[in-house]
């Protein structure tokens, strides 16, 4: 599932088609993804001017001239691209009708904005813009690691006395909204913290130094264009690269990356999901 740099990279390359412009006509080509869409999706969203393209966790918001928001979820197979968009560098003709070409906005510059979900685990919803932060996918989401809220001190309260590994702490998205997998394993390498460390047993000036590591960690992925491992393409229909910096992530067997250190990357399980780290470097 795409994590928080794809998703801010998949804004970044909407953003210039979108917003400002006028959706002509919308497409919706089934009932639903992962839930039903809301009612009269296609006739509320036609006519309407995107003002603003923002996101929130791993969700993208467009707010609307309206007085509604958009929201979108990429799910896991998810994919929204660009076509015939004459604001950019280069013009992408609008490709054939594809079959999992579930939702396609018809833009008044003629840019297409098309939504492709092939395992329709995705989502898109409509809701009031001035309570857009009291929806039921948002209301529960932690601060944004990019954002001021996250900072030292709320981590290392957020993390005092909490009995769980400190790789499920930080995936939890109560407790800081858009981290994954892939980034949570490189930010605790960089940190030197083993996922199986508690997270309420770890000193406050290592919890406090993982804040500006999280920081970081997003912002390398942000400008490599995100991590293409699977499905995930950028709004260009391009791969991301930072899959070929990974420091931990998917290297299950091979030599720890730090100088001096003679260990070897170990994969474990932790709650069904793969952890990646060096035993020998990570404590």
């Amino acid at each position: 599932m795409p994590e928080l740099p794809e998703v801010e990279t998949v804004r970044r390359g909407l953003a210039p088609a979108m917003e400002g412009a006028v959706i002509l006509s919308a497409e919706v080509n089934r009932p639903d993804l992962r839930w039903p869409f809301p009612q009269g999706m296609a006739e509320r969203l036609t006519g309407a001017r995107v003002e603003r393209l923002r996101r929130r966790s791993k969700y993208i918001l467009a707010d609307l001239d309206r007085g509604e928001t958009l929201l979108i979820h990429l799910g896991m197979s998810g994919r929204m691209t660009v076509s015939g968009d004459p604001l950019g560098q280069f013009v992408h003709e609008h490709p054939a009708a594809q079959k999992h070409d579930h939702v396609v906005l018809h833009m008044d510059n003629g840019a297409r904005i098309t939504f492709n979900d092939p395992r329709r685990f995705g989502a898109m919803d409509l809701m009031p813009t001035n309570t857009a932060e009291a929806h039921k996918l948002l209301s529960v989401l932690g601060p944004e690691p990019l954002g001021n809220a996250f900072h030292e001190a709320y981590l290392v309260a957020r993390f005092r006395g909490r009995n769980t590994p400190v790789k499920a702490a930080l995936l939890d998205q109560g407790i800081v909204a858009g981290l994954g997998n892939i980034y949570v394993c490189e930010a605790l390498y960089r940190a030197r913290i083993s996922p199986r460390r508690k997270a309420g047993r770890i000193s406050a000036a290592r919890v406090a130094a993982l804040v500006p590591i999280i920081r970081q960690v997003l912002r390398d992925a942000i400008e490599a264009g995100g991590s293409s491992l699977r499905d995930f393409r950028q709004a260009d229909g391009e791969l991301g690269y930072f899959q070929h910096r990974f420091d931990v992530y998917g290297r299950e067997g091979q030599p720890c990356r730090t100088e001096g250190c003679d260990g070897v990357v170990t994969r474990i399980v932790q709650s069904g999901r793969s952890s990646f780290y060096c035993p020998r470097c990570q404590r």
